[in-house]
């Protein structure tokens, strides 16, 4: 079977991982010259799909599949309408994610559902979140713990040309939950926490089966499906959370191939959602079966330090090759900034238990300082660790 990925940035590193651990040919295309995915490919062709839409198709038909690894949709429905022609399977949900690409669009939807959601900003104190509504990374969140600091974020949201959203922040755990539809039944997969820096940038993901207690993680997987089945998801989605000790509240929808979580998923479960969106069957009792424990984190090299860092820094990622084993680690994706400067990696493990990850992990980590000499290790934010090290 071969994929045809579209984008080639992080979205498209994680279809490619996918698309190998699944055993499928992949053909990556992408505008930029260097775009990461490339060298995770079986094969790769510079272009854009906008300004060469018929070639692109053309190449696309080949494929037994179409999977959008970007979130331009001029070009994904102008990719979409040759492809139909072709009858090629477009793994992908416009209308499900029409809805979910605008914050103000989903807060509406969880009301009229019954979700549990953050309070709005006239309900709560400080401190503060404040996001765009959009999901252009132009402006970025921000924990706002004053009314200066809220105006400021609110100017930078309106500066980037988008709508400002306020409302509670939550602390607790950050979680989340992909869930993957057909219009008629939905299948939910095991629940993964993902931690922050101290720039509000996901820097690594731990999935396990109990992260959140009973009780909750039910909670969790039924808002999940309520979800699912309130806009008629066709695709993959994911979901994401706050978890803290009495209650779960649900912050924002995604229904697109999210980054990281899909690797973490598979790593602890043997499921990949790659396979699972081709098939079209949904078990909704399936999708966390056999969960062990996984993490997949990101650090760079730099200056003689070793720091955990978020997706901002590894997106600079130039020519990733995958290592198997290195330093200890069960996988590394790994390479280096585009003018051949810090070292980036992705290190993916799995355990039985998080007990069994920590310890797999802390190996790792010490084993790639030994390598490069370095004495300091930076962790700034939320750390994956359940100790400190």
């Amino acid at each position: 079977m071969k994929i045809g990925i579209i984008g080639g940035a992080m979205q498209g590193m994680e279809a490619a991982y996918l698309a190998r651990k699944a055993g499928y040919e992949t053909l990556v295309i992408d505008r930029a010259r260097d775009a990461p995915a490339f060298s995770l490919a079986d094969e790769y062709v510079v272009m854009d799909p906008t300004g060469h839409r018929d070639d692109a198709a053309r190449l696309l038909g080949d494929c037994d599949a179409v999977l959008p690894a970007c979130r331009d949709m001029n070009t994904l429905y102008r990719l979409y309408e040759a492809l139909l022609r072709l009858d090629v399977p477009f793994l992908f949900d416009f209308d499900s994610y029409t809805i979910t690409s605008s914050r103000s669009a989903t807060n509406n939807l969880m009301g009229n559902i019954g979700i549990k959601t953050p309070k709005r900003w006239q309900e709560c104190g400080y401190p503060k979140m404040v996001k765009p509504a959009s999901r252009r990374p132009a402006a970025g969140l921000t924990v706002a713990h004053d009314e200066r600091e809220v105006t400021n974020a609110i100017r930078k949201i309106i500066g980037a040309g988008d709508e400002p959203i306020v409302e509670e922040f939550t602390l607790g755990k950050n979680v989340s939950m992909e869930v993957i539809g057909n219009g008629e039944e939905f299948m939910p997969f095991v629940t993964t926490e993902f931690f922050l820096n101290e720039r509000c940038d996901r820097k690594g993901v731990v999935c396990s089966p109990d992260i959140l207690a009973g009780g909750m993680d039910k909670e969790f997987r039924d808002a999940v499906c309520k979800l699912a089945e309130s806009i008629d998801l066709k695709a993959l989605m994911e979901v994401k959370a706050v978890g803290t000790e009495n209650e779960l509240k649900v912050v924002e929808l995604n229904a697109c191939l999210p980054t990281e979580t899909p690797t973490a998923v598979l790593a602890a479960t043997g499921i990949n959602m790659l396979s699972k969106m081709i098939d079209p069957r949904c078990d909704k009792n399936n999708g966390n079966a056999g969960a062990g424990a996984s993490s997949y984190e990101h650090f760079m090299i730099a200056d003689g330090k070793m720091t955990a860092c978020g997706e901002t820094e590894f997106r600079r990622i130039r020519y990733p090759h995958l290592e198997r084993g290195m330093f200890g680690a069960d996988e590394m994706i790994i390479g280096r900034t585009f003018d051949n400067g810090p070292l980036l990696c992705a290190m993916i493990n799995a355990a039985r238990d998080t007990d069994e990850l920590d310890r797999k992990r802390a190996g790792c980590i010490e084993s790639m300082m030994d390598e490069y000499r370095i004495d300091e290790f930076t962790d700034s934010g939320q750390s994956l660790f359940k100790k400190s090290l």
